[in-house]
């Protein structure tokens, strides 16, 4: 492969403008066929085997009066009495609206100041435009906030209205730009990396959207797929490009260069991006469509970013020349410095001690995984918006006007071609007998009387943790065989232990792809199994981080959010994902650097120095712009971007600083040769890869000695 990467970065340094216009038509061409036939984004949670699923589906088959999305209109007064006969006529308008099966009127609360109108539509809340729709609710209802009433939104249709993005992109991009001028000293070789990671990213996002016209791709997973795209995307461009500077310093002219960097850096940039490729696939064995299509959205912007890194990026190394180095560095004779002196003395610290620095490491990285004993994991509700969102205002006046409890209804369905409708009065006691109910709603039958729903509110809010039992006496206690509990918050538990069962068969099949990729690409038994154990502390302490932030709430309020909330149930598998595969980069990176100086030394403990010295401002500095994009995401006002974007920010924070500062020093000088052992039977059957360059080198030449300081 080197080989073919060698003649690759050459090929487009000498005809650069070739690949420069096959990129732009490409980009051009994927943006059009996007903007013809594109698909629109669409979630599909379902819950296969699930009870609430299963009620559902039962709802949607026999009762879709019900079964469809819903929103809810709060009116209240400041003084006074809500007038009745103004809000009579504003439900005769919402009646009118697209898609409504009709409008239920709660009574008025107990001082008469607020008024609850439940809109019910015949389609899910996925297949409508909630934007659009909250329009039509507000028009509806315009006559009442002209009379002076206070009028907000709440339900599954406004709370499903995405605020407009665009904000923590710029943040990550600005970031990105100071970074990369501070590190290189060059307008041309800071915005390179930008220019080439964007250009993948274009074409990537209008993929995401062709692919939107044959399968259902979540709302957030643009979002996302963006998050990691930029952070991988800049970070390859910059791994490239500081290999091609090095080959300059050397002495070799520009398409020389390209041609090793690519043939070197390009290589690892291409495993490293396969390796988060993997592990994105891992979200298959979630088997929810949501995360699935989260995983293929991602997957399909980070391979579109590896491609520009190494097709678009030489080119355009080709047409700058020298221009990527400084100034004062680009004259005849001028000493370029790569190695960091810095970074070298502390290598030969570490590996000094290695069982205290090991140690201080491990203490300090389980330190902060320890909160994540304590995690509860629970999806977002109008509860933890700010108060500024109008559905966190409704949340807040239905709970104080009519109880907490209102605001997470359950809906137990009845088949009642398995179920004698004479059951249903002893179901109605039982269910009035549960403890943490507090109302329990007249029977309402299907047209055909084949199905019937009880609505049960409790006396507890969604993201109480008495709820979760709640669900779960009345599934035992309450209900006979053919009847089920549905309702957001039956769905909340439902969905919370599924992902939580279905965790660890993501984790065990991410890490033994991966292992097996890295034994192949490293011809080691034990260098990947050290990388994985040092992923999941990484990953093990950003869920810490989690916990404390927004669960114990210790920096809730900084992040815009109004009191601790537990951890996104979707978070766990998701993150697991993507920031095992985004921790594997820059394992992927130094490993390939001390391997490289262990092939031409055979000094297992100098390899280590010289690796972590050749690597440590570039991947200082990658992982400097990876923090800074995902911090720029914890802007998001969705909850689950806001935390993945604090968690992915903290482990890459760790990966760069804690893992390859001291413990990879300190296990590599530990094991010593140990480091590159493989037995002989699989050292026979797997694959050789030539992860250095040399195959390419040949093409031209005998490689050159790497530049000393």
């Amino acid at each position: 492969m080197s080989r073919l990467l060698y003649r690759l970065g050459k090929a487009a340094a000498l005809r650069p403008w070739r690949f420069i216009v096959a990129w732009v038509l490409l980009v051009g061409a994927v943006a059009g066929v996007s903007g013809v036939a594109g698909g629109a984004l669409h979630d599909d949670y379902t819950l296969a085997g699930t009870g609430s699923q299963q009620a559902t589906d039962l709802l949607r088959e026999r009762f879709p009066a019900v079964a469809g999305a819903d929103a809810r209109v709060v009116v209240h007064a400041e003084k006074g009495a809500v007038d009745q006969a103004a809000v009579a006529r504003a439900t005769e308008r919402l009646r009118t609206l697209p898609h409504v099966t009709g409008v239920e009127a709660a009574p008025p609360s107990k001082d008469g100041t607020t008024t609850l109108l439940t809109v019910r539509y015949d389609v899910p809340v996925t297949d409508l435009t909630p934007k659009e729709t909250l329009g039509h609710l507000e028009d509806a209802t315009g006559g009442l906030t002209s009379a002076g009433y206070q009028v907000e939104f709440g339900g599954q249709v406004p709370e499903n209205v995405t605020a407009p993005g665009g904000v923590a992109e710029a943040v990550g991009v600005v970031a990105a730009l100071v970074i990369l001028l501070l590190a290189f000293g060059s307008v041309v070789a800071a915005g390179l990396p930008l220019a080439v990671a964007l250009t993948g990213l274009g074409a990537g996002v209008s993929g995401i959207t062709i692919l939107a016209a044959f399968t259902d791709v979540a709302n957030t997973a643009p979002t996302l797929a963006v998050m990691v795209g930029l952070g991988v995307g800049i970070d390859y461009a910059l791994f490239i490009l500081t290999r091609h500077r090095e080959g300059l310093a050397e002495g070799l002219d520009v398409p020389e260069s390209v041609g090793r960097a690519t043939a070197t850096a390009g290589q690892s940039v291409i495993f490293a991006g396969f390796t988060v490729l993997l592990a994105l696939c891992g979200l298959v064995l979630s088997r929810m469509p949501v995360f699935i299509t989260m995983g293929f959205a991602t997957g399909l912007v980070v391979a579109a970013t590896v491609a520009s890194a190494v097709t678009l990026l030489p080119a355009v190394l080709g047409l700058a020349g020298r221009r990527v180095l400084r100034r004062r560095d680009r004259a005849e004779g001028a000493t370029l410095q790569i190695e960091s002196p810095r970074v070298r003395r502390w290598a030969d610290h570490v590996a000094r001690r290695p069982w205290a620095w090991l140690l201080a490491g491990l203490v300090l990285m389980l330190a902060l995984a320890a909160p994540a004993l304590g995690m509860r994991t629970w999806p977002s509700d109008a509860s933890s918006e700010p108060t500024s969102n109008t559905v966190r205002r409704a949340y807040d006046l239905v709970a104080e006007s009519y109880g907490p409890g209102v605001n997470a209804p359950l809906l137990v369905t009845a088949d009642l071609t398995k179920v004698s409708p004479a059951a249903l009065p002893a179901m109605d006691a039982a269910l009035r007998g549960t403890e943490g109910v507090v109302a329990v709603a007249p029977p309402q039958y299907a047209p055909d009387r084949s199905a019937a729903v009880v609505m049960v509110t409790p006396g507890y809010g969604p993201q109480d943790e008495r709820v979760t039992g709640l669900v779960d006496r009345i599934r035992a206690d309450a209900l006979p065989d053919g009847v089920e509990v549905t309702g957001y918050t039956a769905v909340y538990v439902d969905l919370t232990r599924v992902l939580a069962e279905r965790l660890w068969p993501v984790i065990g099949v991410v890490i033994a792809t991966s292992s097996v990729l890295l034994m192949i690409v490293f011809r080691s038994l034990l260098a990947p199994l050290k990388a994985a154990a040092m992923n999941l502390l990484s990953i093990g302490a950003a869920y810490g981080v989690l916990v404390a932030v927004f669960q114990w709430g210790w920096g809730a309020e900084l992040l815009g959010l109004p009191h601790s909330v537990p951890v996104s149930s979707f978070i766990l598998l998701l993150m697991f994902a993507v920031l095992f595969g985004v921790s594997m980069d820059y394992e992927v990176f130094l490993l390939s650097r001390v391997r490289e100086e262990w092939l031409r030394t055979g000094d297992a403990r100098g390899s280590v120095a010289t690796g972590l010295a050749a690597t440590g401002r570039v991947i200082t500095s990658a992982a400097l712009i990876m923090v800074a994009v995902f911090l720029g995401f914890a802007l998001d006002p969705g909850l689950v971007i806001k935390q993945m974007g604090v968690g992915l920010a903290v482990a890459v924070a760790l990966d760069a600083t804690v893992v390859r500062l001291v413990l990879v020093p300190a296990t590599m000088a530990l094991l010593g040769k140990a480091n590159w052992w493989l037995p002989r039977p699989l050292a026979r059957i797997i694959p050789r890869i030539d992860m250095h360059g040399h195959d390419g080198a040949t093409a031209a030449g005998p490689p050159r000695e790497p530049v000393k300081v």
